[in-house]
């Protein structure tokens, strides 16, 4: 039997649970850690703690406090682990966390995250059920970085296209979760592993409602579509596409544009429902904040299925 203090759980797709330990407070738990995306180790150890503390703001919340979670072999050294933990102190400085140590194992391939506690108001959390008809989608980063990922792994990526990369996995989605709370949003999700489509599919099946994507519409990061048109594709965007598909009008979306729309993604933004009006308002802010923000479909009745398809005159 579920506790009535347990508000959200693995049920809504979140890799968080939120329990409410106040009528006006609960607390947010999520745990997250990556292999390195890049060669610079503070670099990464920011990245990481930076999409650990993601699942906290996508649902409204604010990250307290971490833990360490470190798998590291000897022959790494002990100087480059310690880059690491000074790139996640920094992300924690950023986003106003504190870290108080951790655990660390031996492994062959190094791993590094955070688990994360938060809080949140128990009426204003954010769900992947939280989606309404009539909502427009706004999507608070641009998409890409598992592509950029590959082509660094492959030697293939310029350093522009890098550079792009990392700012955006960089930036917290703390001001994206304070300007989806204002504009009004009940549903949210961060967008990482399962891609766009992966994300949008599983808030669509909660909420039970019908998105409308328009693909024009979706910011990309600099480079991703001439690095997807070449093939270089993770696996995890393919299997992300593939499991998509059955709830997928694809509407004749060309392959490049089908697989960045399921690219895997790390550190991602948010992506939120809101009224269209505020939903505008929210981007105009999102964009002067230095995020590179868009409104990129809308919600429909419906019972689950996703559908690429241009705006129409009356969404304009």
């Amino acid at each position: 039997m579920r506790h009535p203090d347990l508000l959200v759980g693995a049920e809504t797709g979140d890799d968080a649970a939120v329990w409410r330990i106040a009528p006006d407070r609960a607390l947010v738990v999520t745990v997250d850690f990556i292999t390195p995306l890049v060669d610079d180790a503070r670099t990464w150890g920011r990245i990481a703690a930076t999409n650990s503390a993601s699942d906290v703001y996508a649902m409204g919340g604010r990250p307290l406090l971490a833990l360490n979670l470190v798998g590291w072999s000897d022959e790494l050294g002990t100087d480059v682990l310690v880059e690491v933990l000074e790139g996640a102190g920094q992300a924690g400085r950023d986003g106003g966390w504190v870290t108080v140590g951790g655990h660390t194992i031996d492994d062959p391939e190094p791993k590094f995250g955070l688990a994360v506690i938060g809080e949140v108001a128990p009426d204003r959390v954010l769900t992947n059920a939280g989606l309404r008809p009539g909502d427009a989608l706004v999507l608070t980063k641009p998409l890409g970085v598992g592509v950029v990922a590959t082509a660094i792994k492959r030697g293939e990526a310029d350093a522009a296209v890098v550079e792009a990369a990392v700012a955006s996995m960089l930036l917290l989605n703390d001001v994206a979760a304070q300007v989806a709370l204002a504009a009004g949003a009940a549903g949210a999700t961060d967008v990482t592993g399962f891609g766009l489509l992966g994300h949008l599919r599983k808030m669509a099946e909660a909420s039970g409602v019908d998105a409308v994507v328009d693909p024009s519409a979706v910011p990309l990061l600099p480079g991703a579509r001439e690095l997807a048109a070449a093939g270089l594709v993770p696996g995890g965007s393919e299997r992300n596409l593939a499991w998509a598909a059955d709830q997928l009008d694809d509407g004749g979306v060309d392959a490049t544009t089908l697989r960045l729309l399921a690219d895997a993604q790390t550190s991602g933004g948010l992506l939120f429902g809101a009224a269209p009006d505020a939903a505008g308002a929210a981007v105009e802010r999102l964009r002067a904040s230095g995020h590179d923000a868009a409104v990129v479909g809308r919600v429909v009745a419906g019972d689950g299925r996703i559908r690429l398809a241009p705006p129409t005159p009356s969404d304009r």
